[in-house]
């Protein structure tokens, strides 16, 4: 295993977990719509129960039941080749005997020994979305242990969270691989909001060509936003990974900073380096040294409140496929002070 070659993702970010045993979406007592109960599947147990016990039963379950789950992570999360190999259950148990990967899949035991609050969690706010967001489908949700790769991965119908991405920021392993600055969105709170995040991104996803940074910034701002409304409790800053001492650098400079985006031009850049710099979760000092990472998805936020509170009636489908940032602006009457 390279452990060098490990990819961190904001877009690295991602959020959750589980309950007791292995859990599969089931009918709900044949209701009438045929509604389907939200189960949250705890794949890493599975996985674990194979590779350390050799589990028959696992196994079958791996290469059945969750035969999608599966070929996920054989082919998109650990990249080991094609799925239709006769040998892959064979190649999982060979990737995962390594001694760092036995470790890990032990420590995520005992970090997430139960997630039966959190997948209530996920439940209800699956729930709001598909209440306020047309057509909205929600996924079939697993967690699963990537060997430190992706945190979130979203196909069709599945959604995946790799618990190990979210041991918290001071876990030993992560001080081997990872900056400080990246860990900070580690933790196991960033884990629900990273689930509603990155699955809104992949139903409404945006195309950076062409962009300016003003239209990257307010399609981020809008879909934190809409998470922060479902997670009541839990502030757009600490989706962010802020302390609060950088939430209050933030409010300090907050007229600040866009007055300097405004005098150098920069909303209606489409230099991709410059949208990096404010997006991506990576140290840049664009404006300040003391700056925090994720700028520009800070001050998004910012626009997109103003812009919902002065266009109350504006539903969660109408913020999400508005797709004029100048005319956006205009209407937020967004002026700092």
């Amino acid at each position: 295993m390279n452990y060098k070659n490990i990819k961190y993702i904001f877009l690295s970010l991602v959020i959750i977990v589980m309950s007791s045993c292995d859990f599969i979406a089931k009918s709900s007592n044949n209701s009438s719509d045929d509604k389907k109960d939200f189960m949250l599947i705890r794949y890493d147990r599975l996985l674990k129960e194979y590779i350390q016990f050799n589990s028959l039963s696992a196994l079958q379950k791996i290469n059945s039941t969750y035969l999608p789950i599966t070929q996920v992570l054989f082919e998109e999360v650990l990249a080991l080749g094609s799925f239709t190999d006769d040998s892959v259950s064979y190649k999982l148990k060979s990737y995962y005997s390594d001694p760092t990967l036995l470790q890990l899949m032990n420590d995520v035991s005992n970090k997430f020994p139960e997630l039966t609050y959190f997948e209530k969690k996920l439940e209800r706010g699956f729930k709001v979305l598909e209440k306020n967001i047309e057509n909205f489908r929600v996924p079939q949700v697993y967690t699963q242990v990537s060997a430190l790769n992706e945190s979130i991965i979203v196909t069709d119908t599945l959604l995946g969270i790799s618990l190990d991405k979210y041991m918290g920021q001071k876990y030993p392993l992560y001080q081997r691989f990872y900056y400080d600055y990246q860990t900070q969105l580690m933790n196991p709170e960033q884990m629900l909001s990273d689930c509603f995040i990155f699955y809104l991104i992949s139903e409404y996803p945006l195309s950076l060509y062409g962009r300016t940074l003003l239209d990257v910034m307010i399609y981020y701002g809008k879909i934190y936003y809409i998470v922060s409304e479902v997670l009541k409790d839990t502030p757009i800053e600490d989706m962010l990974g802020y302390s609060q001492d950088e939430l209050k650098w933030c409010k300090d400079n907050k007229a600040l900073l866009w007055t300097f985006m405004l005098k150098n031009n920069q909303l209606h850049s489409t230099d991709p380096m410059l949208i990096r710099e404010y997006i991506r979760p990576i140290p840049t000092g664009i404006y300040h040294d003391e700056s925090p990472l994720l700028l520009g998805i800070w001050m998004g936020t910012q626009l997109v409140k103003e812009y919902m509170s002065n266009n109350k009636d504006t539903t969660w489908t109408e913020l999400l496929e508005f797709d004029n940032s100048g005319y956006f602006l205009e209407e937020s009457r967004f002026h700092p002070e």
